[in-house]
């Protein structure tokens, strides 16, 4: 839902110029960092990989809150053109035989693109007017009444006036200002790892996945060439630690059938891959004094879909209540987490990812697949994707013209 700005017009304060330092350059911080640049404000992004990670799995954006943001930051169109489109998934069993159809409205939204992609491109429009400071992380934050001081694993101390976490589900800023992750972090019963193969298995361009309890995969598509989703107890892994994801992933796969023994084969000779836990972020607050949280660091649930969404959305918001409080960051905060945390609670507090793509009983994949069976009970979830997807009013925030 959209609404007009023009009660808010009338309470705009002047807006104080103030310099930002945003951790994470994925989607949520480069998407907040277009807002405040057009405002004015000094941005600094910090991210701890050396480059952007390209490719990825597909995101999607659905509803008229995620269309409208992404017009009104003048992306959209570019986001359409770089658009995978929404590709159906046949299910198949261990004869591969089809036994249900994933239809692409269900997967793609109503623009599906790569991660990488859309990383590309709001860094394409970010990068001329703010600072991007690549394989560096923030190692303490320490607020004084004018600021927050911020040491770095590299470069030399800065001096903020307000810091952004917009760094993942495991952010390092909500871990150094609201405390462990294992306070905040709910892990779910899942993993999930997207691995670029050198695999062909004759399936062309579309979409195949395979269950058996408890464990899937699916190949083909616009997503990585291969994406597995495996129950599993917590596993304590080194995350920048690729040939151990690698193996705690052939591990998980032992004595699979259909396919899986020739695509775990190629595992160990993977380009890329990137292997995460499914989890969901429970906090009671987005912001602690000059210490704000956005994107999957505020309200993550991985893999629960509209994640991306939330992130440019929550961006939009949170640039929007900074500039109507003339930079008051206690008023713009307690606003942003008004407006936003409503709705981004509907999104994310059910969701398990995993219990849906890689049920634990065959029972279970049975009741999965027969959703996809029946046109009726597709439409139903289709429509309850789609009001949580557009359940939130969104303000028309006077923001300046992009020059």
């Amino acid at each position: 839902m959209v609404k007009g700005s023009s009660a808010r017009r009338t309470t705009l304060r002047r807006m104080k110029h103030i310099k930002v330092l945003i951790s994470g350059a994925s989607i949520a911080g480069p998407a907040l960092a277009l807002w405040l640049r057009r405002c004015g404000h000094d941005v600094t992004i910090v991210e701890k990989a050396p480059v952007l990670r390209p490719g990825g799995q597909a995101v999607d954006f659905k509803g008229a809150a995620h269309l409208t943001v992404l017009e009104r930051m003048g992306i959209l169109e570019e986001v359409r053109r770089r658009q995978t489109g929404g590709t159906d998934v046949d299910i198949v069993d261990a004869n591969g035989r089809r036994v249900a159809v994933i239809p692409g409205e269900f997967t793609g939204g109503d623009v599906e693109i790569r991660r990488g992609d859309l990383s590309a491109l709001l860094y394409e429009r970010t990068a001329a007017d703010c600072e991007y400071v690549f394989g560096d992380s923030i190692t303490s934050l320490t607020e004084t009444p004018d600021g927050v001081h911020v040491t770095f694993e590299r470069g030399a101390p800065r001096v903020f006036d307000l810091v952004v976490g917009a760094d993942g589900i495991h952010s390092n800023v909500r871990r150094l200002a609201f405390g462990p992750e294992s306070r905040y972090v709910r892990y779910l019963g899942y993993h999930y790892a997207l691995a670029d193969l050198d695999l062909d298995l004759g399936f062309g361009g579309g979409g195949v996945m395979y269950n058996e309890p408890g464990r899937a995969v699916s190949i083909g598509g616009p997503a990585a060439s291969a994406f597995f989703v495996f129950a599993s107890g917590q596993i304590d892994y080194d995350r920048y630690d690729i040939e151990q994801q690698k193996r705690i992933l052939v591990d998980a796969y032992r004595d699979a059938h259909w396919k899986l023994p020739e695509i775990i084969a190629r595992v160990p000779y993977a380009r890329d891959l990137y292997l995460d836990s499914i989890s969901r972020v429970e906090i009671d607050h987005y912001a602690k004094g000059r210490v704000v949280l956005l994107g999957d660091a505020a309200c993550g649930n991985t893999l629960a879909g509209f994640g991306t969404g939330l992130a440019v959305v929550g961006a939009y918001v949170l640039a929007g209540e900074l500039m109507a409080a003339g930079g008051d960051h206690r008023a713009a905060f307690r606003r942003y987490e008004e407006a936003f945390r409503g709705y981004a609670l509907k999104v994310t507090k059910n969701g398990n990812a995993g219990a849906f793509l890689a049920p634990i009983t065959r029972r279970r994949i049975r009741m999965r697949n027969r959703m996809f069976q029946h046109r009726f009970l597709l439409r139903m979830m289709l429509k309850l994707t789609d009001r949580f997807a557009t359940d939130i009013e969104l303000e028309d925030y006077p923001y300046p013209v992009p020059r």
